[in-house]
Order: structure tokens, then sequence, then C-alpha cells
């Protein structure tokens, strides 16, 4: 036991065969962290595989720019039938401005990844990854660059140390490098003194190799490893061919500048936040596109109801056209009112004209949105909408404060807002930590070796193993420890990191009220829109009606000859102006529940939308809409 403590190597040794698998499982990532891709090992799943596999190219899912097929079977004889809950299912599945935003998740995961091998994040669209946590060129990461000494003096002509210094090294992800080399010299030399000839010719073989490793506390550590086989025509050599060994062992450890996970995990902790940020952006683009079908369906069902006003309208015209001819007739109404009656007939065609056309483009517009492509198939059929539009009810209008609530607490701007304060936090924090002066300890252990062919017998011949025993043994040792500081006698860089990160965290708050306070306004604009919208729908409906009764009477008192068919004409575009006013009223309220669960930040929540389903882009489980509940209450009444 005694023999065995004399021996630090070996201490050494096992602290190394320690020390590197707990390198090797720090640097593991958990598996909800990782991106699908990297679920798979490219190179298989036996033990070469999974080592050849890191180096390997990982791959993604097949990119596929064809519609879903719910969209073709939902079309039967030329006609698209829409329920909103089935539109929803396909903008889910096919809309475009879904499918770039897919992406977001991904790329947060992969930032996560990265992060946790010591690199710094690279971002996307609405995340925020504050310059503050960059100390040196921006882009950089965790990463150390110091090292221990290198061969060492075993084999050289004098002997004796001098002064040493270990910095931090490695990454989070730990790294092993290997170098082997043949060298052959022929030198003139000055003087014989030494090596006993005046022209030397050398020939080395050469190999090393390292291990560095870098923790969450700012400890690094270095194992390295290198050996020599030199053959030289030098005389009084102890050993020739020689073979020169060396070991060593060095760690760092910051005391005040760099100490603790702040400095050192920074980035990973961004990142994580920032998977967050990714899943609001997402969010965001699913509400934006579920906003824009609801419009859309909605105006397709308004126009549709405009068409059948049109027509009605036309009908009506066409009809006093010919009670006018006949009524000409028989002598008892005048040239003019026929073509009075015949230009309202003209009127009402453009009308039902503009109507059909503008329901085109209501249609192109719905399948666009519903559609990564519009085939053939899709462009010849026509939508049929099966919803009906809502009918205003008092429980449609929240109640203020609830409302209010409800938005402060799930609007994904919101959301976003307070983790990038988070993420600006970290900043402020690591860029005071920045502020201290940087002290570090650090030691090293080294042993060398040093056999070969003796000079003196040479008969005995030792090789690179025995040289190597010497270096893990101990019998010829090196240890070295110390500490370095640095301290900036005026700091300006580093103050000036810190305001800048502190006047950013202020402007980020600014930033985030202004976005409550949008919020706010938002909603109480949406709960009018909602008040107003029910009256005027009521207010339109019973205008309608009253319309209606006096062009009727109209009627009745032109075939009485107690009107003019001038007077029935006016009466009946009062009616069709007043119908086209009730259906006006009647998408613009429906388009005000759409707005007020935007504005509450519920629209993915109201109409029943899965998350996982929205990521994937296959809906494995159909929207509910409360328009679709509506109608299936109404039908079952």
């Amino acid at each position: 036991m005694k023999e065995f403590a004399c021996r630090p190597a070996l201490w050494v040794a096992l602290c190394m065969c320690w020390l590197v698998p707990q390198g090797l499982i720090y640097s593991q990532t958990n598996k909800e962290d990782l991106p699908a891709a990297f679920m798979e090992n490219p190179g298989g799943s036996g033990i070469f595989s999974k080592i050849f596999g890191r180096f390997q190219a990982r791959s993604v899912a097949p990119l596929t720019l064809e519609n879903s097929p719910r969209l073709e079977n939902l079309i039967r004889d030329g006609k698209l039938e829409l329920t909103l809950s089935e539109a929803i299912a396909l903008a889910l599945e096919n809309n475009l401005d879904v499918a770039v935003q897919r992406f977001i998740p991904t790329f947060a995961q992969t930032d996560l990844v990265r992060s946790k091998a010591g690199q710094s994040p690279r971002g996307f669209t609405g995340s925020s990854t504050p310059g503050g946590l960059t100390a040196g060129a921006i882009g950089a990461g965790i990463t150390g660059s110091g090292s221990g000494s290198g061969v060492g003096s075993a084999g050289g002509i004098s002997g004796g140390g001098g002064s040493v210094s270990v910095g931090s090294s490695g990454n989070f992800d730990p790294s092993v490098s290997f170098n082997f080399s043949w060298d052959r010299t022929v030198s003139p030399l000055n003087t014989i003194q030494v090596s006993g000839v005046p022209t030397v010719t050398g020939k080395t073989t050469a190999f090393s190799a390292s291990f560095a490793q870098l923790f969450a506390y700012g400890t690094s550590y270095t194992l390295s490893l290198t050996g020599q086989a030199q053959q030289s025509t030098q005389k009084n050599l102890i050993f020739n061919p020689a073979s020169v060994t060396r070991f060593s062992v060095g760690a760092n450890q910051p005391l005040l500048n760099g100490f603790g996970r702040l400095a050192n995990e920074r980035y990973i902790w961004v990142a994580r936040n920032n998977t967050r940020v990714s899943q609001n952006v997402f969010r965001a683009q699913v509400i934006a596109t579920v906003v824009a079908v609801e419009n859309a369906y909605w105006d397709l069902a308004a126009q549709q109801l405009q068409i059948r006003v049109a027509e009605e309208a036309l009908a009506v015209a066409q009809q006093l056209y010919k009670d006018n001819q006949y009524r000409q007739e028989v002598g008892t109404m005048s040239a003019l009112d026929v073509t009075s009656a015949e230009s309202e007939v003209a009127a009402r065609t453009r009308d039902l004209t503009i109507a059909s056309t503008n329901l085109q483009f209501q249609e192109a517009n719905l399948k666009s949105i519903l559609a990564k492509k519009v085939s053939p198939t899709l462009d010849a059929a026509t939508v049929v909408i099966e919803d009906q539009m809502p009918e205003p009810k008092e429980s449609d209008i929240p109640d203020l404060e609830t409302a209010l609530a409800t938005a402060l607490e799930s609007r994904t701007e919101l959301l976003t807002a307070e983790v990038n304060q988070q993420n600006q936090q970290i900043s402020v924090d690591f860029t005071e930590d920045s502020l201290r002066p940087s002290l570090a300890v650090f030691g090293l252990y080294a042993g060398s070796g040093l056999r070969g062919t003796s000079s003196a017998d040479p008969t005995s011949t030792t090789g690179l193993s025995n040289a190597f025993g010497q270096s893990f043994t101990a019998e010829y040792p090196e240890y070295a420890g110390g500490f370095n500081i640095g301290i900036p006698l005026r700091n300006r860089s580093a103050q000036a990191d810190n305001l800048r990160a502190q006047l950013e965290a202020n402007q980020m708050r600014i930033t985030s009220q202004r976005s409550r306070n949008t919020a706010s306004l938002e909603v109480r604009k949406a709960i009018i829109g909602l008040i107003q919208g029910k009256a005027q729908v009521e207010a339109a409906r019973k205008a309608a009606s009253l319309a209606r009764q006096m062009w009727e009477g109209e009627q009745k008192k032109l075939e009485a000859g107690a009107s003019t068919s001038y007077q029935v004409i006016l009466r009946e575009r009062d009616y069709t102006t007043a119908q086209q006013a009730e259906v006006s009223a009647t998408v613009a309220y429906a388009k005000a529940i759409v707005e007020m669960d935007r504005a509450r930040g519920i629209t993915v929540e109201r109409n029943g939308i899965e998350y996982t389903d929205a990521l994937s882009g296959n809906v494995s489980k159909m929207p509910v809409t409360p328009f679709s509940l509506q109608l299936q209450n109404k039908e079952a009444r």
C-alpha cells in the first residue's frame, strides 16, 4: 500500500478513467431536446455504427408539396362541401404559411442541441439571443483554448523547469485529437562538442493524443499523451535508438470571472427559453391562419347570400317587366313604365354579374388558403358552405375584466415578450458577472519516460512500452500548480456591456407594456364590435322586414291602380338594399366573434385544435368550432 501511495501517477490514471466517461456522460443531450432527425442513427444500431454515425449527416423527413388526401376526398360531383371545421383542418394540413413556420420549433431544438455542445444558438425569426451574452467575437461559444506544456524535456541535453500555465480548454462536447508524424533530418553542426560529429542524421516517429472537457462551473481539464521514437547519428547518447514519452493531466478552475453556471451555461438557458418562444411563434401563425380561414369562410358564405339576394331581385324585376308589358298591351300602362321596368332588369342583371364574379374571387381566396397548390380538380370545384352564420346572442359578449385577464395570459406576443425579458435578464446578470477580474487556479501533473538501446550495453534494449511505464509510474514526475489573475485597470468595455444590457432590458419592458396596452385595447374594441354587430344585425333584420312589407304593399297598390311602376321599383330597390345590409351585418358579426377570440388569444382552444396535429400537419382530431356546435344544436332541435 505504501508503494502504491508513492506512485501518484496511478492515482492520476484512475482519475483519467473516471473523468473521461464523466465527460462523455455530461455531454449527452436529453432525448426530449432532440429534433426528430437526431432520434435515428444514420449508421445503424451497432456500436461502430453509433460511433461513426456521429460524423454523418442527419436526414430530415421528405418534403411534400402535394395536398393532403382530405382535400380531394371532400370534392364530390364537382363540389367542395365544407364545414368550418373541415376548412380549418384543411388549412392546418396544407396552408403554406403554417408549413413554413412548422420548421421553427425544430430550429429551436437544433439550437438547444448546439448550445449544449457549448456553442451559441443561431436563433430564428421571433427569438431573442441578447448580444451581451457574447464575450468576444460575435457567434463565439463556450470554448477554452489553453493547455498544459508540450512534449517536455525528456531526452534533451539539459533538465529544469520553467514557467507553467494551464488555461481553460475544451468544450461541453469532449474532444479527442490524434497526431502522427515521421521525420528524417540531416543537419550540419558548427561544433562537435555535444554530438561528437559535424553532421547529424536523425529519424523521428512521433504521435500524440489529447482529450479535453469543459464543465458547467468552468472547470476544465486536458489529458495528453505523447511518444517519440528517435534514432540519430550523434555520439555520446545514452540511448540510441531512444523512446521518449510524456503523459500529462492539466486542470483549470476560474474563481471570479467565468465561474459558475451562469457564465458557462448562459446559451443553454437562452436556447431552452427560445424553445418556448418557438412554440409561441408557431402558435401565432396557426392563429393567424385560422382567423384568415374563418374570415374567408364567412366572406364566401356572405357572397353566396348576396347572389341569392341578387337572383331574387332579378327575378322580381323580370316579373315586373313582364307584368308591365301585359298592362301596356291591354292599355293600362304607358310604354315609359315598361322601359323603366326593363332598365331595372338590366341593373339587376349587372348586380348579379358583379355578385357572381365576387363569389369566384372569394372561392379562389379560400382555396388558396386551404391548399398547397390548386389542382385542376380543385380549381373547377364549386365551394359549398355548409355552416350557417351565427345568430347574435348575449353569451357571445364576454365580461370585460375576464376577457382582459384571458388576453394577458394567452396572447402569444405577450408570452414571447415575457420569455425575451428572461433572456435579457440572463444577459444583465452575465455582463455584471463579467465586471469581475479574472482569477483562476490550475494544476499540472506530467510524467516523462526515456528508454531505448543503451550505448554502454547495445545488447540491453528497451522500447516504447518501457518508456510509457516510466511516464505512468512517475519515475520522472513533474508537478506544477499556480494561479493567474487578470485585472482590467479601467474595465470600460465590461461596464459598457453591462450598461447596455440594462438599457436593453428597460427597453424590452417598455415594449412589453406597449404590447399589453395594445392587447387590452384590441379586447375592448372587439367587445364594442360585438355589441355594435349584434345591434346592427337586429336593426338590419327589422329594416329588411319592413322594406319587404312596403314593397309588397306597393305592389298591391299598383295592382289596384293606386301606384306606379316606378314606385314599385323604388320599393323593390329599398328591399334589395335592406337585404344586402342584413347580409353585411350578419357577416360582420361573425367576423366580430372571430376577432374576439383572436383578441383574447384563444382561437386555437375555441376551435378545438390540437397543437400536436397542427405541428405535424396531420389532423387526427377534427376541430370543433363554436359555429359547428351551434349548427349541430340547431339541427338536433
